[in-house]
């Protein structure tokens, strides 16, 4: 019979145990745990190892942090990233020394790549066994230095609480991201006075947040100016939280809007002035619109070769770029700027609106409107349509009725990496911030159901789905016993293919149709896969069953769902852009190739 994590508890603490002395100084571990007290910090990702025991200990003796017990460390990280993407906290994790590092390391990337404000805290053998090969021992700092925003090796249980307030600080002030902490066991032992400091200064780290007035100037005499006004907004303002600005601004000039995958959301799906998602599987519109635009207004985002595809293509056209970025390095990386505004994207886009306001100057309006004509003109090559089908299943049918289904409660959609990605930033259509979970930058696989636990933890109200792929689903599947322990209804949807669809279309399109290792042979039954770790599976295989398909898994509001979906295995994800091509060199079908 199992016993719950309550019984466990109290038939370990029945048995005797040594009472500390008292008034006695705390030592690393409870100095830690009070750190992350101090910072707020609700819910810890982690897996225990021999060099974080102590920490784990000091865990035991508290009840105000619920450490949630994940089955892999990268879940660990891609769970407490989930948690902060939909919170805009800062998410937390915990791993131990050597294999627990580098399991960890790819979670690490990916909030490093998306700029996700993340303390992860790392165990370390003692100090004086650092370089000599330990068990369990590797260069935490080494490794990670690449794809953290910081990291620091703790070496005096002094300095920890000073460390832990600097980590939090790092990660959640300028361009967020990941912080490493790394704690020695034996540091994690000793005791010291404890005291967490109200506030930090860092000499060296003081990221700007309000933009360059002269800049801003420039920039709204350029927008006055724009016979082809456009505005590209990505992740920035999303984590900038400025949603609310970019919408008043779009209205108040009047121009079309596109965001990038990582963007969707920050302005209303339903809004008239939104063209979709721009990019390599973007809407003709908003690649077009992207293209032929004579200023452009760039806010939070990066001009990746997914968005602009080739530079050169793109630089062919002359235009005037205003590029506002809390993070100068991201300025003029790719595309040269004209305008270039560093500061925080919600205190720029307030003060943008405010000198537009006060403008003697409006835009032109016979301009706008011709510019307005010919935007229209693209949108009617509709080229989201797909055929539907009474034999198959068609992947973007199966998205577009979860959007119907679920478009008027509140929802939260993660995704992992593939064609199902880009169906569900295609077909769901978010009207708001923070919904929308997916790995942009790194592009992880099997981030989706973490992602999702996440999510559910933070917000158990909602309802919390993963579109994901027969493929990735495998890379973290062993999460679905997470979700049994801690009773994370989630609602799994795998597009199931057969196929690792996105490199079998690229094989297809480039490859001269040679599926090298891209189809699945030896597939679970993922219903009974399910069932095992004690969930609900479904199984569906005709188009009709679709709809209660997903109305049945909304219907079991506290069960985690698995649909088992399959789908055309020979759909492709259009429009679509191939590598080094210009953005507005699509292939809208088939019928382009």
């Amino acid at each position: 019979m199992d016993m719950s994590a309550a019984e466990v508890k109290r038939a370990a603490s029945a048995q005797p145990a040594s009472s500390p002395p008292p008034h006695r100084e705390p030592n690393g571990s409870e100095i830690l745990v009070r750190c992350l007290q101090a910072e707020g910090v609700d819910f810890l990702w982690g897996y225990p190892g021999g060099a974080v025991l102590y920490i784990y200990d000091a865990l035991y003796k508290q009840e105000s942090i619920q450490h949630v017990l994940v089955r892999h460390e990268q879940a660990a990280v891609h769970a407490a990233d989930g948690y902060a993407r939909a919170t805009g906290q800062v998410g937390v994790a915990l791993v131990t020394s050597g294999p627990g590092v580098t399991n960890a390391v790819t979670g690490i990337a990916t909030a490093y790549m998306d700029s996700i404000p993340m303390v992860i805290i790392t165990g370390q053998v003692p100090t004086p066994a650092i370089g000599l090969d330990a068990f369990q021992e590797c260069d935490t700092v080494g490794i990670t230095r690449p794809i953290v925003k910081h990291n620091f090796l703790v070496k005096d249980v002094r300095d920890l609480a000073l460390t832990i307030k600097k980590a939090f600080h790092i990660a959640r002030t300028g361009r967020p991201g990941p912080v490493v902490v790394d704690i020695p066991k034996d540091v994690s032992l000793k005791t010291a006075p404890f005291h967490y400091p109200e506030r930090v200064e860092m000499r060296s780290y003081n990221p700007v947040k309000k933009g360059h007035g002269g800049q801003i100037r420039k920039a709204v005499q350029l927008l006055m100016a724009a016979k082809r006004p456009y505005i590209y907004t990505g992740g920035g303002v999303i984590l900038g939280e400025a949603s609310a600005e970019l919408r008043e601004l779009v209205h108040l000039l009047g121009s079309p809007c596109t965001n990038t995958l990582m963007g969707l959301g920050a302005i209303a799906a339903s809004d008239p002035q939104f063209l979709g998602m721009l990019g390599m599987h973007g809407t003709y519109e908003a690649n077009m619109t992207m293209q032929n635009c004579d200023v452009l207004l760039a806010v939070g985002a990066r001009f990746d070769d997914r968005v602009i595809g080739n530079p050169q293509h793109f630089a062919s056209v002359q235009r005037k770029i205003i590029h506002v970025d809390i993070d100068p390095s991201s300025i003029s990386k790719r595309v040269k700027v004209d305008i270039p505004i560093v500061g925080d994207v919600k205190d720029v886009l307030a003060e943008l609106i405010a000198q537009v306001k006060d403008a003697q100057t409006r835009p032109d309006k016979e301009a706008l409107n011709a510019w307005w004509k010919q935007v229209n003109e693209w949108r009617k090559r509709d080229c989201l349509v797909y055929k539907p089908s009474d034999e198959v299943i068609k992947p973007q049918m199966v998205v577009d009725k979860l959007w119907q289904l679920t478009k008027d409660r509140d929802t939260y959609i993660t995704s992992d990496v593939g064609q199902h990605q880009m169906w569900a930033a295609q077909y769901y259509r978010f009207e708001q911030p923070r919904r929308w979970i997916n790995s942009g930058g790194l592009g992880t696989m099997g981030v989706g159901l973490p992602y999702a636990m996440g999510i559910k933890l933070a917000k158990p109200e909602a309802d919390v789905f993963c579109i994901t792929g027969e493929g990735s689903i495998q890379m973290c599947i062993q999460e679905l016993s997470t979700c049994q322990q801690y009773r994370t209804p989630v609602k799994i949807v795998s597009l199931n293919n057969r196929y690792l669809g996105m490199v079998r279309q690229w094989q297809q399109l480039d490859y001269g149709s040679r599926y090298s290792h891209s189809y699945m042979d030896a597939l679970p039954d993922f219903v009974k896969l399910a069932e095992a770790y004690g969930h609900v599976g479904i199984l569906v295989e005709r188009p009709q069953d679709v709809e209660p398909a997903l109305r049945e898994s909304i219907r079991l509001k506290d069960r985690t769902v698995f649909l088992d979906i399959r789908t055309d295995p020979a759909e492709n994800v259009w429009p679509m852009v191939k590598a080094g091509q210009g953005i507005s060199e699509m292939l809208l079908g088939s019928e382009d190739l």
